[in-house]
């Protein structure tokens, strides 16, 4: 089913919405839960939290890509809840492709202020608009899917080494980009 149907079906309040959203998206929000979490239970949570939040949110909100839509709310869910999972004891894994873009972003991680992030955000769209589709990719599981190096080394067929110092040259590039357009 169409997205624009699937939208239709929430702004009339059918359940039937819901069915459908998760039979087209909610095996590839689990898989971006399972990423960020590394447990299928609670992936599975944050997939139906997401629908219950995507039931709330449309209407009045109409998404124009209802997959990053979706797939981005699940994605904050799961964040959210490795955050609590973690915050008695520091657990490294789900930190670590955070802290790689970290040290690039960080004069800007203390800012809270909308705008700034908007700012922020659009520059870095604009960014990965810049880069060969390849690294676009690798930039995007790593960093926004939580793909660990091992897994994006297995799918590309190269070494863990090959793709540490790919994302290093793009998270560089990224820092000059960011500089240039005074950000950081």
């Amino acid at each position: 089913m169409e997205d624009e149907m699937i939208i239709n079906l929430f702004c009339e309040r059918s359940e039937q919405a819901i069915r459908e959203l998760s039979n087209k998206y909610g095996s590839l929000a689990q898989g971006v839960c399972e990423n960020i979490l590394r447990n299928s239970f609670d992936a599975e949570e944050c997939v139906n939290d997401s629908l219950f939040t995507t039931w709330l949110a449309i209407p009045p909100r109409r998404p124009t890509s209802l997959k990053a839509y979706f797939v981005g709310i699940a994605r904050n869910k799961a964040i959210d809840r490795f955050r609590y999972n973690t915050s008695a004891r520091r657990d490294t894994f789900g930190d670590v492709a955070i802290d790689e873009l970290e040290e690039y972003l960080q004069s800007y991680s203390s800012t809270e202020k909308e705008c700034e992030a908007e700012e922020l955000s659009l520059a870095i769209e604009n960014f990965l608009g810049t880069l060969k589709k390849e690294d676009r990719t690798l930039f995007m599981c790593r960093y926004y899917y939580s793909t660990t190096v091992l897994d994006l080394a297995n799918k590309m067929n190269k070494s863990e080494k090959y793709i540490n110092l790919r994302l290093f040259r793009i998270r560089e590039k990224l820092r000059k980009y960011l500089i240039k357009e005074e950000l950081i």
